[in-house]
Order: C-alpha cells, then sequence, then structure tokens
C-alpha cells in the first residue's frame, strides 16, 4: 500500500464519504484522516444529501450502488446546490458499474473501482486536490484585482467629485465677473426645469435639463473680461471669442463620462431651431431637444435681466420675441409650454427672487 503522508495543507480540504456500507466509510474516514484530510462519513445517502446543502465540501467520495437512491440521483441533486464540489464516484461491483457513456454524462471528476488497495483513489483525490488549489489560487487573484478595481473606481470617483466641485466653482465665477448676469445660470435651470415638466418630459429627462441649465455657460471662464464686461456692441472678432464658449464648455464637461450628456447640451444651447444657431449650424430634430428647451429659457432671462450694456426688457417685450421667434429661432413646443408656465409669471418670479442677489425689487422684470 501506498504511504501516505500527512501535510499541512491537507488540512485545508474536506471529505465527505457517502457509502451505506459503514466499514468501507470508515476505512476511508481512517485512511484519509491520517492523510491529513478532514473527513465525515454519511450511511444514509438522503441525510448526506442535507449535510451537503448546509456545509461545502471540497471532495466527495460517492457510492455507486446505494440504498434507498443510487449515486447518479445523488449527483444530480447534489449539483442542484453545489456545483463546485469534486466528485469521485465507487463501486464495488464491477459487473454493475455504470457504462462508460453514463459516466461521461455525470458531472464528475474520477471512477474509482473498490479494492483492498486505496493508493489509485488518493491519487484521484490529490488530482483533485491540485485542482482545486489552483482554482483558489485564481479566486484569490481575482478576488484580489475585484478589490484594487474597486479601490481605483473610489479613487476616479473621488477624482470625479473634486472635477464636479472645480466645474461647478467655475459656474461661480463667471456669474460672479458680472453684477448683471449673476443668478443667470440658476435661473435658466429653473426655467428649464419648469418648461421641461410642462412638456410631460420624464424625470431624467427633466433632470438633465436642470443640470445642463446650471452650467450651460461654463464655457465663457475662457472668455477674457475685456469681451465679456464690454459695455459697448462687440466688434466681429470679440463676437467669434464668445461664440467659442458653447465649445469651451463641452471640453470642461466632457471630462467626466458622467457629463457626456450634458456636455453635449450645453455644445448645442446656441443652436436654432431653423439652423442658424452656432457652433455646428445644426437644426431641429437634429439638436438634442433639451438644448432647444435650455434656448428658450436662456433667451428669456437674458431679455428680461438687467445687463451691462442695457436694463431689462419688458416682460411684454420678451414675450412677444418668444412667439415671434416660434418655429425660427426657437422649437415651437418649447415655447408653447413656456407660454403655458409663463401664466403664473408672478410666482414663477417668486421662485427665482432669491437668484437676484444684489438686484433691488425695482430691478426685477
Amino acid at each position: 500500500m501506498r504511504k501516505n503522508k500527512v501535510g499541512a495543507q491537507q488540512l485545508d480540504f474536506s471529505i465527505m464519504t457517502l457509502d451505506d456500507d459503514p466499514i468501507m466509510t470508515a476505512t476511508l474516514q481512517a485512511y484519509f484522516t491520517t492523510s491529513g484530510y478532514m473527513v465525515d462519513v454519511e450511511t444514509d445517502p438522503y441525510r448526506g444529501i442535507e449535510r451537503m446543502r448546509d456545509r461545502h465540501y471540497d471532495i466527495l467520495l460517492l457510492d455507486f450502488l446505494m440504498s434507498p437512491i443510487m449515486g447518479d440521483r445523488v449527483i444530480n441533486e447534489v449539483r442542484t446546490f453545489d456545483k463546485e464540489i469534486y466528485i469521485i464516484l465507487l463501486t464495488g461491483h464491477k459487473s454493475m458499474a455504470p457504462p462508460v457513456r453514463a459516466l461521461r454524462e455525470l458531472d464528475i471528476q474520477g471512477y474509482y473501482e473498490k479494492n483492498e488497495r486505496f493508493d489509485q483513489l488518493e491519487l484521484l483525490v490529490e488530482s483533485c486536490v491540485k485542482s482545486i488549489r489552483q482554482m483558489r489560487i485564481i479566486k484569490a487573484y481575482r478576488d484580489d484585482l475585484d478589490e484594487k478595481n474597486k479601490q481605483l473606481e473610489k479613487m476616479y470617483a473621488s477624482l470625479g467629485d473634486s472635477y464636479v466641485d472645480v466645474i461647478k466653482t467655475l459656474r461661480l465665477v463667471v456669474d460672479a465677473r458680472d453684477l448683471y448676469t449673476r443668478g443667470h445660470s440658476d435661473r435658466v435651470s429653473h426655467y428649464a426645469l419648469r418648461i421641461a415638466r410642462a412638456m410631460g418630459r420624464e424625470e431624467g429627462f427633466c433632470e438633465r435639463v436642470r443640470i445642463a441649465g446650471l452650467f450651460h455657460d461654463v464655457g465663457k471662464v475662457a472668455v477674457p473680461d475685456s469681451i465679456l464686461l464690454k459695455p459697448g456692441k462687440l466688434n466681429s472678432a470679440e463676437y467669434e471669442i464668445i461664440m467659442m464658449h458653447p465649445e469651451k464648455g463641452y471640453q470642461i464637461l466632457s471630462a467626466i463620462s458622467a457629463f457626456d450628456d450634458i456636455a453635449e447640451i450645453v455644445l448645442e444651447h446656441h443652436e436654432r431651431y431653423d439652423g442658424s444657431g452656432y457652433p455646428r449650424g445644426i437644426a431641429g430634430e437634429d439638436t438634442r431637444e433639451e438644448a432647444r428647451i435650455i434656448s428658450v429659457a436662456d433667451a428669456f432671462d437674458a431679455m428680461t435681466s438687467n445687463r451691462l450694456y442695457r436694463d431689462n426688457l419688458t416682460f411684454d417685450y420678451a414675450l412677444n420675441q418668444l412667439v415671434t421667434g416660434r418655429g425660427g429661432q426657437f422649437d415651437p413646443e418649447a415655447v408653447d409650454a413656456f407660454l403655458g408656465v409663463l401664466k403664473e409669471y408672478d410666482t414663477l418670479k417668486q421662485e427665482v427672487a432669491w437668484t437676484f442677489g444684489q438686484q433691488t425689487e425695482e430691478q426685477m422684470p
């Protein structure tokens, strides 16, 4: 008989021996315990199945000819809750062993014909142990990789949060550079959100509109004060620089993948429904609907707010401009929805009153 060796590593592997012959289970338990394995035994197949359901074993030494159920039925039942256990099928009656074809169909890792020597069985067990050890190494590597990936995701999320904070700061910087446009982004965001809801859009759409409204002018951080704060009319070269702010905003926002949709909306918020806008001159349904909504909100607030080069225009004038631009500069559906919202303009003014900052109530539209 092969001399079995007790190794500390074997103690990491557990064996369930399931055989309705108590002498065989006792013999196998003694042999493999001496070899250093943790071995449990069971003579009743139903109890054995329940024990394996309650606790995971690495290897199952399973007799084929048992009562009241055969080994193949035990295998099928065990595989319903444990796909990882290595199974070695045992038989003491060669003439009653399952045919080779049936053995191939069973989900087992080895087959052993019982005799007085356990050398072959021990080799099969050791082969299973090597495979299990390799699988554990692979799993540990994968778990370690998953943990590292999670740490990287947290790091990227932290960096992302920091970058979002930077973008928020840039937005506030843009508003703060000009006393007359202070609060503009907040108002555009609020107006655009009210339009989207009036149009019956789903909440995810409305949230994109709200966020894009907050950041629609962030690209103006790249515009020099000499142009942005110029009290008179811009010349063509200066206007060309102003017209770059949607693309600058897109570049800033698209650095974070979570802002991809918002960046696209910001890029298109100065496009016009008839295709005469900038930066790409695209028209109608080729532009994002969120951008078309923000275009309406942006134009209304620009008209009804004080600017460095002029006082605010009247509500009636702004309303007339929206109607005139319907289907030309503006999306007709967005204009119609906003006209409905503006029927309660006094309420709307109160909702955005805080955004006017240092402007007095008399300066508010």
